[in-house]
């Protein structure tokens, strides 16, 4: 089968097709490079991530964590093991009716999915107890927007691009492109 019998047809002629394709595409593209990703964290930030005598509630409380990010455990799971616990089983280091056991085989992923505090605690031993085995971290909805950086200066003293961010920069200059390729106003 022919290709051009493929592909979509559409009621406006070609340049004005391919500008309106070329149009969603590069606003896709700009809406995605503004877009935070989730993000990975490792807990504690080292390689083996969960072990005893390590403040891990302060290494999370200097994260900015957010709804669907994650957390990777490393650790030793013949010695140790991982159990979300509510408030209550954080404080007094009990495991009894915990809600999720994150060990599976000592190097363990957990997705943050709700908005709100989670608790994470050692239940083996006395690690929670007595090492401070335990981590609380708070998650939010969603990350402020991005902040706009600073302008550039020129030599001259003057900002490059003022006020635009790197989307509005690309835009610039693909709408440049276009219109000097004779591209942009073709179909007019």
């Amino acid at each position: 089968m022919e290709l051009s019998k493929m592909l979509p047809t559409s009621r406006l002629p070609p340049s004005s097709f391919l500008l309106a394709v070329t149009a969603t595409t590069f606003f896709l593209l700009f809406m995605a490079a503004e877009a935070r990703w989730p993000i990975l964290y490792r807990v504690g930030g080292g390689r083996s991530t969960w072990e005893p005598n390590a403040n891990l509630t302060l290494w999370a409380s200097q994260k900015e964590i957010y709804v669907g990010d994650w957390l990777y455990f490393g650790f030793n799971k013949t010695l140790y093991d991982v159990l979300e616990v509510n408030r209550t089983g954080y404080d007094r280091c009990s495991g009894e009716g915990f809600i999720t056991n994150i060990t599976r085989g000592g190097r363990d992923v957990f997705n943050l999915t709700q908005a709100r505090p989670y608790y994470f605690i050692c239940s083996r031993g006395s690690y929670c107890a007595m090492q401070g085995m335990k981590m609380e971290v708070n998650v939010t909805t969603e990350p402020p927007p991005p902040q706009q950086p600073r302008p550039v200066e020129s030599s001259s003293g003057s900002p490059l691009f003022p006020r635009c961010g790197f989307t509005s920069a690309v835009l610039f200059l693909v709408l440049g492109v276009l219109s000097s390729s004779g591209a942009l106003f073709a179909g007019m």
